[in-house]
């Protein structure tokens, strides 16, 4: 009733749901006037915590939904009436077995934020240090796993009476899903998550990530150093502390950039009350819940993809896809490096300032899908950031692309990965890595060879076991010589 009450009942045709079984909640309807994205961004709302995050989470695919129905979807905020402050204090008591005043000398019963999956209490230790409190809330797994059993369920009906969305994968979207709340729904992991990411930051100047307490935190309770700063979006008062937005616009491309492309390892919920500026103008992050990565092999090909479109060829932008094995080799390259220029085309000419790079990726991203593209997890994570942090970026100063501020970033990066020496660099680690590992390899081999001829040997008659891991072997030895040539012919032609 709440799909109807919010005039979301659409989605009942993705479902496959006949107009008779629907019939109570037409009945029931009441028209909007809102876009249909917005609607369902209202009616999620209602229907609580795993909803908004299922909500949340649909918002970052673009290819399967559409642009439209994402970009309304990512409005979602997980903004919840808080839980009664002696539930939060008796979670924290039962997780650490021990009294609230042994772990805090004073602890704020009213709640600085109430998100869905937890809240968050400004406390005080025992050793004199203020600090974020994040609680789950109580119960919480037990909902989000009777609604993922919903999910699941509905996400089977659609593929039995919908084929034309099978290769959608819904259940497959049902399972990352689950897998990405599973993890969120154990603040320990999260705690890891922050600690790698202050980790990879602690030489850089202008970001900062706070400290986590681990004794203080556990499965449902996570306690972390508290950040006295402004939020990123607050421009105003960001102005009348004095701190110069430009610059923060700056300071904010340069640790995305770092994250992604130096460290591989990114904060992808940085929306804008997510991240706060400190009085000396460093950045700083909260909520590490939703982290993604991306390894060296995506790097370049991102990049590499990236280079292509703002140099307008189009043609090294299909032919990417094609030699990173994105779309298979029976898709013609020139008709994907087509629909790449339908894509690319419109951007070209336009100021800087007016191009998503994020969207732009999105759009990609949803073409690459009618040539049989396999979803790419990292880089709808990846693409969905970008949008965010673009966001963030206009928010400061609309007349600036924060890409243009990370340029000689871009720049340097390139020469250091995509020039012709970077990659025979890149060639020779890898070349150096298997010269490592040979000796080991060899030693398996010539014990597994041993093995083989022994069972030949002492059995009444051939076997044929043995006889095939022989040649298996032999095959083996015959495709290591032929990387290693192709490996130098690589390196040849780089040079």
């Amino acid at each position: 009733m709440t799909l109807a009450r919010h005039d979301a009942l659409f989605v009942f045709d993705a479902a496959g749901i006949s107009p008779w079984q629907r019939l109570p909640f037409t009945l029931a309807r009441k028209r909007s006037k809102l876009r249909k994205g917005a609607r369902l961004a209202e009616a999620l709302q209602d229907m609580g915590p795993s909803f908004i995050k299922f909500g949340q989470a649909l918002s970052t695919r673009a290819d399967l939904i559409g642009d439209e129905l994402a970009e309304d979807l990512s409005i979602l905020q997980d903004k919840l009436p808080p839980f009664p402050a002696a539930l939060a204090r008796a979670t924290l008591e039962e997780q650490f077995g021990a009294a609230l005043d042994t772990l805090y000398t004073s602890f704020d019963d009213t709640p600085v934020a109430a998100a869905s999956i937890a809240q968050v209490h400004f406390a005080t230790t025992r050793d004199g240090r203020e600090v974020a409190v994040k609680i789950l809330r109580p119960h919480i797994e037990a909902r989000f796993t009777r609604d993922i059993e919903l999910f699941t369920w509905m996400a089977e009906i659609i593929e039995r009476r919908r084929p034309q969305y099978r290769r959608l994968k819904p259940r497959a979207v049902i399972e990352t899903f689950a897998a990405t709340i599973r993890i969120e729904l154990d603040l320990r992991l999260e705690a890891a998550a922050a600690e790698e990411l202050r980790d990879n930051s602690k030489n850089d100047p202008d970001f900062y990530v706070p400290a986590i307490d681990w004794p203080r935190t556990a499965r449902r309770v996570l306690t972390l150093e508290r950040i006295d700063g402004i939020t990123i979006s607050n421009t105003a008062a960001l102005k009348e502390a004095g701190i110069d937005l430009n610059a923060t616009m700056e300071k904010a491309a340069r640790a995305f950039f770092n994250q992604v492309f130096r460290d591989g390892f990114f904060h992808a919920d940085m929306h804008p009350g997510n991240l706060f500026v400190l009085k000396d103008g460093r950045l700083a992050p909260v909520d590490f819940g939703i982290m993604g990565r991306i390894d060296h092999k995506n790097q370049l090909i991102l990049a590499q993809i990236l280079w292509g479109f703002l140099n307008g060829d189009y043609m090294k932008v299909a032919t990417i896809h094609r030699e990173a094995g994105w779309i298979p080799a029976h898709v013609s390259v020139d008709a994907f490096a087509q629909a790449v220029r339908a894509v690319g085309t419109p951007i070209m000419g336009k100021a800087l300032n007016e191009i998503s790079i994020g969207r732009l990726l999105g759009q990609l991203i949803s073409i690459a899908q009618n040539f049989e593209m396999e979803a790419q997890p990292q880089l709808l994570l990846l693409q969905k950031t970008m949008v965010t942090a673009e966001g963030v970026g206009r928010m400061l100063n609309p007349s600036i692309n924060m890409w243009k501020l990370s340029e000689p970033l871009i720049k340097q990066w390139a020469d250091d990965n995509l020039s012709a020496p970077a990659r025979i660099k890149h060639f020779a680690r890898e070349a150096a890595g298997i010269l490592r590992d040979a000796p080991r390899v060899l030693r398996e081999m010539k014990a597994f060879l041993e093995e083989s001829r022994t069972r030949a040997q002492t059995a009444e008659r051939p076997d044929n076991n043995a006889v095939r891991d022989t040649a298996i072997l032999r095959m083996g030895w015959v495709i290591a010589v032929l990387l290693s040539g192709l490996l130098v012919i690589e390196i040849w032609q780089l040079l």
